[in-house]
């Protein structure tokens, strides 16, 4: 899987790459279905969803609802079809 490689070779310590991994997966789970059933169309939105993590995340990162909103509200952005996230709502 491409968005598991975006994570090979960082420096996150296995608790923040574990919470990582928690909002990758949750997140996923809650617009897995709102995405076309293509491949192509899901490897690019899994790794959008993945960059959208990563690009928050720090090796401090341990809080899974901040990460998983963070995923979220882009790809409210990116994929109009999807809920939109709220950006005021509490984890």
């Amino acid at each position: 899987m491409k968005a598991q490689a975006l994570t090979d070779g960082s420096s996150f310590g296995p608790d923040a790459l574990k919470a990582i991994t928690r909002a990758f997966d949750q997140a996923w789970a809650e617009i897995e279905g709102h995405i076309a059933d293509d491949p192509l169309i899901e490897d690019s939105a899994r790794q959008t969803l993945a960059s959208a993590i990563l690009s928050i995340a720090t090796d401090s990162s341990r809080d899974v609802q901040v990460l998983k909103k963070a995923g979220l509200q882009v790809m409210a952005r990116n994929y109009t079809s999807l809920p939109i996230v709220a950006t005021n709502a509490s984890p």
